[in-house]
């Protein structure tokens, strides 16, 4: 496949995108890719009793300068969590919007296997508004039952420690003890995810579809 010059990254929440795929995020920024990334929301709702209401969008902004994502690449709304599909309409149309102002040639977005709600519908009105893109959807495990690993992203450790990096600027959920918020865990898929292209470590995706 050819290198891509712009890809959109489509994160239903706050740290999805880095937790997917960081560690391509920080292989393609370094070989001078223009990453955008997208939220769509910041799960307020979700933080402990006690929070202030900005602290995902600002610690969303602090892993995404861990990767060197410029922040005129970034788009964080505020729908609320769990309730995407209420606002599907709006949604598309702020998809949409982001493909005429970006003109990606590559679109990443939750995985057609993720069962959580609002990973569903950014997935499906991805579909829609950008049904002649070359779509890979990336790998959240604990919300699969069954995952089609089809595209692989090889990395090297450095990627690997970039990621991480940028996921320890999420305070809020290190504090809820999330497992998937562990240096171990991303080792450890990463390496699985190596083996199965003779790569000491990669990122799996969903291969969607296919422009060339």
């Amino acid at each position: 496949m050819q290198q891509p010059k712009r890809i959109l990254v489509l994160a239903p929440h706050t740290d999805d995108a880095e937790l997917g795929a960081g560690g391509s995020i920080a292989k393609w920024l370094e070989a001078g890719v223009h990453v955008h990334v997208a939220v769509f929301s910041t799960a307020e709702e979700s933080l402990p009793e006690g929070s202030r209401p900005t602290q995902l969008a600002d610690e969303c902004h602090e892993s995404l300068d861990v990767l060197g994502v410029p922040r005129e690449n970034r788009t964080i709304l505020g729908y609320p969590v769990r309730k995407l599909s209420y606002h599907r309409q709006e949604v598309l149309e702020h998809m949409v919007q982001l493909g005429r102002d970006i003109d990606p040639d590559w679109v990443l977005v939750p995985s057609g296997a993720d069962l959580h709600q609002d990973h569903a519908t950014i997935h499906d009105e991805a579909l829609r508004a950008f049904k002649h893109k070359t779509l890979l959807g990336y790998e959240l495990p604990w919300n699969h039952i069954t995952f089609s690993a089809s595209a692989f992203v090889t990395l090297e450790r450095r990627h690997l420690e970039a990621k991480w990096a940028a996921l320890t600027k999420y305070r809020s959920q290190l504090e809820m003890g999330r497992p998937y918020f562990t240096p171990e865990f991303h080792d450890s898929l990463a390496r699985v995810r190596g083996l199965q292209v003779k790569s000491d470590w990669a990122e799996a995706f969903e291969l969607i579809r296919i422009v060339l």
